[in-house]
């Protein structure tokens, strides 16, 4: 990184969002990936739904590794001016009506365990009623 270092704004950033002009924000910097897009092992895909938001998180749940965090050095335009980030932006902006409704996590997250144990219960009960009503099925033929 040279010792000049531009800032942008995040409507500066967010601007560069297609194939043709891919930039990213992975902790407080600002990366031209574009020319990186093809070669990205994830795929451009994963690059272009990194853009009009603050990458960082999506970029550290991946886990890359020392070499691919010294590559990006490469594609280093400038920092963020962090005083523009939306406080919360979402990748992909979801139409109301095709939202799916939503269920209390804690509701949702008992039943879910409940199952668990549950439906595995409930087959074995059943292979063992099979099995007890084929021999008695076979005992009364005899």
């Amino acid at each position: 990184m040279g010792s000049k270092s531009e800032t942008f704004t995040f409507e500066e950033v967010a601007k560069h969002n297609n194939k043709n002009d891919c930039w990213i924000i992975v902790n407080g910097k600002v990366y031209d990936v574009t020319p990186f897009l093809d070669d990205h092992p994830g795929g451009d895909e994963s690059l272009l739904s990194a853009t009009g938001k603050d990458a960082t998180v999506d970029f550290e749940d991946v886990g890359h590794s020392d070499s691919a965090q010294e590559t990006m050095a490469k594609y280093f335009v400038g920092e963020i001016d962090n005083t523009t980030l939306p406080a919360v932006i979402k990748n992909k902006p979801i139409h109301p009506s095709t939202q799916a409704p939503t269920i209390s996590n804690e509701s949702s997250g008992f039943f879910l365990k409940f199952l668990q144990y549950l439906v595995p219960l409930l087959i074995l009960g059943f292979a063992f009623g099979l099995q007890y009503y084929g021999k008695e099925n076979k005992s009364n033929e005899s």
